[in-house]
C-alpha cells in the first residue's frame, strides 16, 4: 500500500492533510523563514538556499520566497526568482539553466477535485509536473498551471496564465497565454 507521499510523487490523488505531508511542509516552513529573513547573498542566505534546494547551482531566490516542500524543485545554473515567487511543488517542477522569474510569478503543480466531496470534505489533492526549458524568462505575474512545458529560449511575458504547453523559441502572453510571434535567436 503506498503511503500519500509516494501517492503525491506518483501524481495520484492523496490526502493533503496526511501527517507526514504536514511534518514536511513545516519543516520547509522553517527552511522559508531562515531564507526569507536573511539578506541576499550572506552566508545565512546561501546556507539556507542550499538546504531548501540542496545542489542548486547559483541560484537567486529573492524574498519573500515561497514553497510546499523545496525537494520536488529541480533547478539549473543560474537561476533568478525575483520578490514573491510562489512554486507549489507537490509534484516535480524542472527549471533549466539560466532561468528568469519576475516578481509575483507563480508556478503550480497543484490541482483539485471538481467534487465538493473530493475537495472539500475529503481534502483530496494531486499534482502534474511543470518543465521550464533554458534561457526561459517569465515575465512579472505570470502563473504556470500543472502540467505545463515551456520550450527552451521562449518568453512569457507579463501577466500571462499558461495553461496549456508552449513551445521553444516564441513570445507568449496573455490568459490564456498564446503565441505571439517566433523569436530567431541564431
Amino acid at each position: 500500500m503506498k503511503t500519500e507521499k509516494q501517492k503525491m510523487l506518483a501524481g495520484e490523488p492523496y490526502q493533503a492533510w496526511d501527517k507526514e505531508l504536514y511534518a514536511a511542509r513545516i519543516e520547509c516552513r522553517k527552511v522559508l523563514q531562515k531564507l526569507n529573513n536573511s539578506i541576499p547573498d550572506t552566508p545565512e542566505w546561501e546556507a539556507a538556499t542550499q538546504e531548501l534546494i540542496p545542489g542548486c547551482e547559483n541560484a537567486h531566490l529573492e524574498p519573500p520566497f515561497r514553497c510546499d516542500y523545496g525537494s520536488n524543485i529541480k533547478l539549473g545554473k543560474n537561476f533568478y526568482a525575483n520578490f514573491n515567487c510562489v512554486i507549489l511543488d507537490v509534484a516535480e517542477v524542472t527549471i533549466g539553466d539560466n532561468v528568469l522569474l519576475g516578481p509575483n510569478v507563480q508556478i503550480l503543480t497543484a490541482g483539485h477535485p471538481l467534487e465538493v466531496k473530493g475537495r472539500v470534505e475529503e481534502g483530496v489533492e494531486f499534482g502534474t509536473p511543470i518543465n521550464v526549458g533554458d534561457n526561459v524568462w517569465l515575465g512579472g505575474g505570470v502563473i504556470i498551471c500543472p502540467g505545463v512545458t515551456i520550450g527552451e529560449n521562449s518568453v512569457i511575458g507579463a501577466g500571462s496564465v499558461v495553461t496549456k504547453d508552449i513551445p521553444a523559441n516564441v513570445v507568449a502572453v496573455g490568459n490564456p497565454c498564446k503565441v505571439l510571434k517566433a523569436i530567431d535567436n541564431a
